[in-house]
């Protein structure tokens, strides 16, 4: 039997997704929460592995076992045994050939920025920090150099494990509500620090360090070395895998309207 699952956690305390030997990663808190609930080992496979730092609305991960419980089951039973800043927010049952990571067809980031002469306090490590104003035209002009299919190595880290640094960004949004800056990505797939590097980019535009059209040679130069440096984890969620509608799960959860 295959489950999948929607998670979000607050990736502050938390050496990203991936397991490590120090056990202190959100796939080793779950697989402990679901070995517990389910009283057997399980591995779990997730739709987009996250840095450290980093947040989740809606990762989606899957993984086998041949434990029957109901859905709704599987969401409070392996939320009890979970710290309290990561929950499982909803449980589906799917065909075994579903996959959490092969069958996405795009992935959606979102970052959020405060613009301020003074660091963030409540809102430490859940939104990122520039204290110089930006500029949104700018910044709007500067994203039409990203949009489509292109090779994206200026952007791409060098532990980066993609067989390919060619991507197709569908989407950009950048909105903002006061002094909080939000900036929406959805492609096909990103690179390892693809999105930190591409904001380094836009947020040094939006100062006014560069031009607009700066960032139409970033990206022809395909070389790392050109473009900015990559902007802090602080502020960065992942807010899921899209699929097709067939797979009937949810593309949303609560925090969607939580965050700013």
């Amino acid at each position: 039997m295959r489950i999948a699952l929607g998670i979000s956690y607050s990736g502050s305390s938390y050496e990203g997704w991936q397991s490590q030997l120090s056990r202190n990663t959100v796939q080793d808190k779950l697989e402990l929460a679901l070995t517990r609930f389910a009283v057997q080992p399980i591995r779990v496979m997730c739709a987009g592995r996250t840095d450290a730092g980093v947040h989740a609305l809606m990762q989606v991960a899957h993984f086998d076992t041949p434990v029957h419980r109901e859905a709704a089951s599987w969401v409070r039973g392996t939320n009890a045994f979970l710290p309290d800043d990561i929950a499982v927010q909803w449980a589906r049952h799917v065909p075994d050939t579903f996959h959490s990571r092969g069958s996405a067809i795009a992935r959606r980031y979102a970052y959020v920025v405060l613009e301020s002469p003074v660091r963030p306090s409540v809102e430490a490590k859940r939104v990122g920090w520039v204290y110089r104003p930006l500029d949104g035209a700018a910044m709007q002009a500067a994203i039409l150099h990203l949009m489509g299919e292109h090779d994206f190595s200026s952007f791409r880290a060098a532990q980066c494990q993609a067989k390919s640094p060619v991507k197709t960004i569908s989407r950009i949004e950048i909105s903002q509500r006061a002094g909080y800056w939000r900036f929406e990505f959805e492609a096909n797939a990103f690179l390892h620090h693809m999105i930190r590097n591409i904001m380094g980019c836009l947020l040094a535009i939006g100062q006014g360090r560069y031009p607009p059209d700066w960032l139409a040679e970033v990206v022809a130069a395909r070389n790392r070395k050109v473009s900015a440096p990559t902007f802090s984890p602080d502020g960065l969620y992942f807010l899921g895998p899209v699929y097709e509608d067939h797979h009937g799960l949810p593309d949303r959860t609560p925090a969607y309207d939580w965050l700013p």
